[in-house]
């Protein structure tokens, strides 16, 4: 299944594709306090719909995920990174996406905290 996404105004806006089973809740400073769901994808399953030049980009900890943000409206849609392997990936917030049952969504808990 293909999904839209967006920030809150629609600045950043794209599209995905496959089906969200299991999502991370992390609990580190940073994904609690957003309230991230997020969903891991290679970086080939985004496809943007608007400039990457539309986002800005927020580092912390250890400065490896490139979270990025709307800086018109604050939403955090997704961040980009990569797997153990080197693999570049994506991490989608599905709170972004539009049709989603997030109730019906397997939370899998990570202690980002510990990390």
């Amino acid at each position: 299944m293909t999904y839209q996404g967006s920030c809150h105004c629609g600045r950043i806006a794209y599209e995905v594709e496959g089906e969200p089973a299991q999502v991370v809740e992390c609990n580190c400073s940073h994904c609690s306090r957003k309230g991230y769901l997020l969903w891991f994808l290679p970086r080939a399953g985004l496809k943007l719909s608007t400039p990457e030049a539309h986002m800005s980009t927020y580092l912390f900890n250890r400065h490896v995920i490139e979270h990025k943000f709307c800086p018109q409206c604050g939403s955090a849609p997704f961040g980009f990174g990569k797997d153990p392997s080197g693999r570049e990936t994506v991490a989608i917030n599905v709170r972004c996406l539009e049709g989603i049952d997030l109730a019906g969504l397997q939370r899998v808990p990570y202690d980002g905290r510990a990390s």
